[in-house]
Parts: C-alpha cells; sequence; structure tokens
C-alpha cells in the first residue's frame, strides 16, 4: 500500500444526512455501507423505476467481466478505476490480479467513506500493488500529476482507464468530455476506455425528473441521464471493441439475457485508444 495511502485520514464528518451516490450504488446493490439517508434516497429511485436496482447489479457485472477481458484478452496489467465506489466482491483488483498476480490497480473517488473502506481492504492480504487517492474526476490534471498515480502506473504502457457509472454525475458544465479526453490523450496506445453511463433514452420525462432529483441533495452531484448519440461522443478518436455501445447486459454476457436487457437504463462499451 502506498505512503499516500497510509497517511491518509478521513475526514471525521461523513455528512450522514446528505445522499451520496457510492452509498446509494452500495444500498442498490445490497450492501450495508449506508445510511438512512442513502436509503431513504435509494428507496425513491426504485420507487420512480424499478429497473434501476436492476441496472446497478448490471453495472457492477459489466465493469468485472469488462476487467476479465482487458487482462486476460487485451493484456493490460495497469488499471486507473476513478469513481470506484465502496468495495464490494469482486473489486478491480480482485478480478485483474485473479487473471495476471502483477497487474496493478490505482483507485480514486472524492467519497471519504470509499476511502475508509479501500484502505481497510488494502491492509489486509491476498492483493498485489493496489493503491488508493482521494480525489476528484473533475480534477483529471491532479489525478495524472499525483505522485502516487505515477509511481504505480507507467503512462508509458498501455492502461485500462475505468470510468464506470461516474460520467452521469458529471454535469455538463464541468465538460465531461473534456475530462475524458484529457485522461485519454495522456494514456499510451494501446489503452482501454472502459465506460458505462445511465441513460433517460428509455423512460418517461416524469420518470427521469423523479430520479434526478433525489441527487440534488448531493453537492456537485446532480444526475444527466444521456442518450446513446450523447455517451458515444466519448469513444470520439478510439476504437470501439465488439459489440460497441449497447445496454449493459449485452456486452459480453456471461449469462442468457432477456428482452428487457435492451431497455436497461445503462448503456456501456470498452474502446481502445489507436
Amino acid at each position: 500500500m502506498s505512503e499516500a495511502a497510509e497517511g491518509f485520514r478521513p475526514p471525521t464528518d461523513l455528512r450522514p444526512d446528505i445522499p451520496h451516490p457510492a452509498r446509494i450504488y452500495d444500498w442498490l446493490l445490497g450492501g450495508k455501507d449506508n445510511f438512512p439517508a442513502d436509503r431513504e434516497a435509494g428507496a425513491r429511485i426504485v420507487a420512480a423505476d424499478p429497473a434501476m436496482r436492476v441496472a446497478a447489479r448490471a453495472n457492477r457485472a459489466f465493469l468485472q467481466r469488462a476487467v476479465r477481458h482487458a487482462a486476460a484478452e487485451q493484456g493490460v496489467d495497469q488499471f486507473l478505476d476513478i469513481g470506484t465506489g465502496i468495495p464490494a466482491a469482486g473489486n478491480t483488483h480482485q478480478i485483474a490480479q485473479g487473471v495476471n498476480p502483477q497487474a496493478r490497480v490505482m483507485y480514486v473517488d472524492n467519497d471519504p467513506i470509499v476511502l475508509t473502506h479501500a484502505r481497510a481492504l488494502m491492509a489486509g492480504p491476498g492483493h498485489g500493488e493496489t493503491r488508493v487517492l482521494q480525489a476528484d474526476l473533475r480534477e483529471p490534471k491532479r489525478i495524472l500529476g499525483d505522485p502516487d498515480v505515477r509511481a504505480l502506473l507507467d503512462f508509458d504502457r498501455p492502461v485500462a482507464l475505468l470510468l464506470v457509472a461516474i460520467l452521469h454525475f458529471i454535469a455538463d458544465e464541468d465538460d465531461p468530455f473534456g475530462i475524458v479526453a484529457e485522461l485519454m490523450a495522456a494514456l499510451a496506445p494501446g489503452s482501454l476506455l472502459v465506460l458505462s453511463h445511465g441513460t433517460a433514452d428509455f423512460i418517461s420525462a416524469e420518470v427521469e425528473r423523479r430520479v434526478t432529483s433525489v441527487y440534488e441533495r448531493s453537492p456537485r452531484n446532480s444526475a444527466t441521464g444521456r442518450s446513446h448519440s450523447a455517451v458515444s461522443r466519448f469513444f470520439d478518436g478510439l476504437e470501439l471493441l465488439p459489440p460497441g455501445l449497447v445496454t449493459a447486459p449485452f456486452w459480453h454476457p456471461e449469462e442468457p439475457t432477456a428482452p428487457e436487457d435492451a431497455r436497461l437504463p445503462l448503456y456501456a462499451a470498452v474502446a481502445r485508444k489507436p
């Protein structure tokens, strides 16, 4: 574990009264690392659209399949996971290092409770080179220039950049497309972008309003469900790997898919930097 991660001490005020996306997601997955405000927010989301709980689980499954594909099929052994969320079974480092014990994983998140759990996880045995950084996706220069990131990841070799269910929390005024472009520009050819993103393509305007209103209490975390064409823009200049940008269950499925999976409010794809 890194000195930066060892020395990190989260602030004492985790603001349990304000729902946070990472903790809401934990609740949607059936986790216990959340507060009453997060559970109330999650219940409001599910009441507005029951598919959101299915989407959360599909997102987790996509992450695991994509990481395994990157490590086993694409030969990538470095992972930069931004917006990692609260650790749960099948974390990025567990999947990647299960394929290649030499794989290196850098976790980045801005939520103190995520960092608290990640530090505890990293303190235990059974993992390879894995480190943790508290930072915000909206500050790509800080992430890319962080000494701990630079010490762990060799940017002269391919890196898998994971932006899984995080970009829909970046508002247009914060230039999410520019953030992704800046991060990918720093990575070597052969690097991968692993991305999933919420969408309102399959829900009514009223359901979208009810879902997005839940996040309005979370500072700087308003949710934006982007269309298929908008999400496609994140891959400009990259080579989409088959099957392209699809709803999450259809990306290299390991389980039989159902007709309703085609309307799940979550797009997913993996692309390679040429």
